[in-house]
């Protein structure tokens, strides 16, 4: 883990002292919660440097805004659904374990809200998947939202700048982060039993050996796949399946066709989303002059993950599980 990565978890699961506050001049803070929220304000305040920007929260949040299902889902695990006062960008549907509890929240935008939409449910704190999410043209930028009283957070895995971006990405990372959102969100008991689930489902996969995969996320003149560094490799490690562009250090990148086409993997891994499903992408596969050839479309080897497990988040785990499951089911890997 980069050493800056690992002061950021650990600087989120200490209280700040006031003189640190102080010096902070306590921007970003939300306004003042409910009088329920006391008891989960024991261990406030809480500050983390979040991609580079410093985040202080004085007390847990009472009014959330997510942005990218990763985050709003890492909201409803945590317990927090009733927190919510408006999501965006969503990815697909939740988990059917959260589905009713997201059922009633505002939907602000199909894609990034604007700040315009943002400001009218009065957010406290606004989590983003994305650091590209805050921008003039977007939710607005951080600092402009700190200035209003709107503390910001970013996924930590998102990070891009040196220092801060995993490289790679692992489960302890991801766990690490599931505790500083629990820690920030004042549901750290919530965080833990979250990942000893997941710690539990991890224990329990039996991983596969001798299955070579390609992870398309999106892109047809130009695919776009999981490379060595990322959610995919982490999951796809995990799974005992071999990543065929494991060896790029990058999260994600771009290929082409006759790259994939010469790999000649087991199996295609499809992400599904609302804006790229993975239908479209088996029609193009079967379509395509050269993809056609492939033994894995022509015998239909493809494996199913929906967006929000892309990244990291409360669903990595399972989708490691997941994925095993499916190339089982195609008689692969035993």
């Amino acid at each position: 883990m980069p050493s800056r990565a690992r002061a950021l978890v650990v600087t989120a699961l200490l209280p700040v002292v006031a003189l640190a506050a102080c010096a902070s001049g306590g921007e970003g803070s939300p306004a003042p919660s409910s009088p329920s929220a006391s008891a989960a304000d024991a261990g406030f305040p809480v500050t983390v440097d979040n991609c580079g920007t410093q985040v202080t929260v004085e007390q847990a949040p009472e009014r959330i805004v997510t942005i990218k299902s990763s985050t709003t889902e890492m909201v409803a695990a945590l317990g927090l659904a009733d927190r919510l006062v408006g999501t965006g960008f969503s990815d697909g549907p939740p988990p059917q374990e959260w589905a009713d509890e997201l059922a009633g929240v505002p939907v602000l935008s199909d894609k990034v809200p604007g700040q315009e939409a943002l400001l009218e449910v009065e957010p406290d704190l606004v989590y983003g998947g994305w650091e590209s999410n805050f921008s003039a043209d977007g939710a607005g930028e951080r600092d402009v939202l700190a200035q209003l009283g709107i503390a910001t957070y970013v996924s930590p895995s998102a990070c891009k700048e040196e220092g801060y971006q995993p490289d790679p990405l692992t489960f302890d990372l991801v766990f690490d982060e599931i505790r500083q959102a629990g820690a920030l969100l004042g549901a750290p008991d919530a965080a833990e039993e979250v990942v000893a689930d997941q710690e539990a489902t991890l224990e329990a996969v039996e991983p596969l050996d001798g299955v070579t995969a390609v992870w398309w996320s999106s892109g047809t003149d130009t695919p776009y796949v999981g490379a060595g560094i990322g959610a995919p490799q982490m999951i796809l490690g995990a799974a005992g399946i071999e990543n065929v562009f494991a060896d790029v250090h990058d999260t994600w990148t771009s290929v082409g066709w006759e790259q994939v086409v010469a790999a000649d993997p087991d199996v295609l891994v499809l992400v599904d989303s609302a804006w790229n499903t993975a239908e479209s992408k088996q029609a193009f596969l079967e379509s395509h002059p050269a993809t056609s050839q492939l033994a894995a479309v022509r015998e239909r080897r493809y494996v199913l993950v929906p967006f929000a497990a892309t990244e990291a988040g409360v669903r990595n785990a399972d989708t490691v599980a997941d994925l095993v499951e499916q190339v089982g089911a195609l008689g692969l890997g035993g």
